[in-house]
């Protein structure tokens, strides 16, 4: 049974206060907070373990070696991933990213192709591009979405090319809360020889994910947004393709030998992994899938539905409420293909106003265009307040949160 009473003991910050009053936490989007046993297994290793790991022959590096590849495997494990040479860490999406972007470009692309994005995506997943593009003269092309914030795959075929030579996409919108059908995109995608990346930072808290069912050729997401620490994250990236790809960056660890005359590299996956690598963060990454495999995704899943489902309908009870993204709801009640992102304005009041003075209601919610600057020009807005649940939120805060949002629409 999902209590959610008992998971918010492991999470002690939710109990602490701001400005005088209870801290509600609904900023999980940007970053979620992180449980005792994370804590407890990264200040034990800096205790206990701390070594550089791999090439050390004493105790210490070798054990620290062993929980750092434990942690490889428990993520290889998490993703469903066929090897562990197929799990590369970073330090976290936005350089999983930018790995590929430079590398499959470098070695892939030559100026005129073109990668094709959508128009929902995080900076990461544009910006990384565009540098490539100022580089090596490729070409950035977007898909539209509809205006009620989805993907219309209708028209993904008119947005391929003989030149498109890979597809980029957020399985999640970090705005809109849009789940994508990356499973249909990946099969028309493959159906014309085109790999894909897929953006992986706002689903692989919430849900289960299965690279090899999905077919995605490459797969990034972060440690800081699944309950783990800041400053790491992890690639997927197909075996054959990750032997096809040049190194992204030069150094220790990545090397086979080295002579003036000429550098061999390592096997994969470290390869791609330039100098000492953050072990006690991989540990503490390990330690949040085992504490998210042990509440179990299915559970948080149909819990943050719940949650989501809740939240926008109190907001609809708001005058001058707006809602972006997926709105309509299944048979069953939830969102239909919508995650635990609620992204909303009310009337003329500017969303950093509404964020500043529900702050001050000890309400912690995102305000600003949410690096999607692109999407919120599709919209016709500067920005919007957004909300996001983890698996600790309640409806009770939802509650705090809509009757601090009545309390400011009063004072305009």
């Amino acid at each position: 049974m999902f209590d959610v009473q008992k998971i918010r003991e492991d999470f002690p910050i939710l109990s602490r206060e701001v400005y005088g009053k209870p801290l509600v936490y609904l900023d999980n989007a940007a970053t979620t907070q992180k449980p005792l046993c994370v804590l407890d297994a990264m200040r034990d290793e800096y205790l206990n373990v701390n070594a550089n790991v791999h090439r050390g022959v004493h105790y210490l590096s070798q054990q620290a070696t062993d929980l750092h590849e434990a942690a490889r495997e428990k993520v290889r494990s998490f993703i469903n991933a066929r090897k562990i040479e197929e799990i590369v860490f970073t330090r976290g999406t936005t350089e999983a990213i930018n790995l590929v972007a430079s590398s499959f470009c470098e070695s892939q692309m030559k100026a005129g192709d073109e990668v094709l994005v959508t128009e929902m995506e995080h900076h990461s997943n544009i910006v990384s591009w565009q540098l490539q593009a100022q580089k090596r003269g490729i070409v950035v092309k977007h898909l539209p979405i509809t205006d009620d914030g989805r993907l219309d795959l209708s028209i993904l075929t008119s947005h391929l090319s003989p030149r498109t030579k890979l597809i980029s996409v957020a399985h999640v919108s970090n705005v809109l809360g849009t789940i994508n059908p990356v499973e249909d995109i990946i099969k028309i995608a493959h159906e014309h020889g085109i790999p894909v990346l897929v953006d992986g930072a706002q689903s692989a808290p919430h849900m289960k994910i299965d690279v090899q069912a999905m077919d995605c050729d490459f797969f990034a997401f972060s440690g800081h947004k699944m309950y783990g620490p800041t400053g790491i994250g992890v690639l997927y990236g197909k075996e054959e393709w990750l032997e096809k790809l040049p190194p992204y960056q030069g150094g220790g660890e990545m090397i086979d030998k080295v002579t003036w005359e000429k550098t061999t590299f390592e096997r994969l996956p470290f390869k791609f992994e330039a100098g000492t690598p953050d072990y006690v963060a991989t540990h503490g990454l390990a330690t949040a899938i085992d504490y998210l495999n042990r509440v179990g995704l299915d559970s948080i899943k149909s819990y943050e539905e719940e949650l989501t489902r809740y939240c926008m309908e109190q907001l609809q009870t708001i005058d001058d409420m707006h809602i972006y993204g997926p709105t309509t709801t299944t048979s069953v009640g939830f969102p239909a293909g919508k995650d635990a992102v609620v992204s909303f304005n009310v009337g003329t009041i500017h969303h950093l106003d509404m964020g500043t003075l529900l702050d001050r209601l000890g309400i912690a919610v995102r305000t600003g265009h949410h690096c999607a600057q692109p999407l919120m020009d599709r919209l016709g807005i500067s920005g919007t307040v957004r909300a996001s649940f983890a698996m600790y939120n309640t409806k009770e805060e939802i509650d705090t949160l809509v009757a601090g949002i009545r309390r400011v629409s009063q004072m305009f």
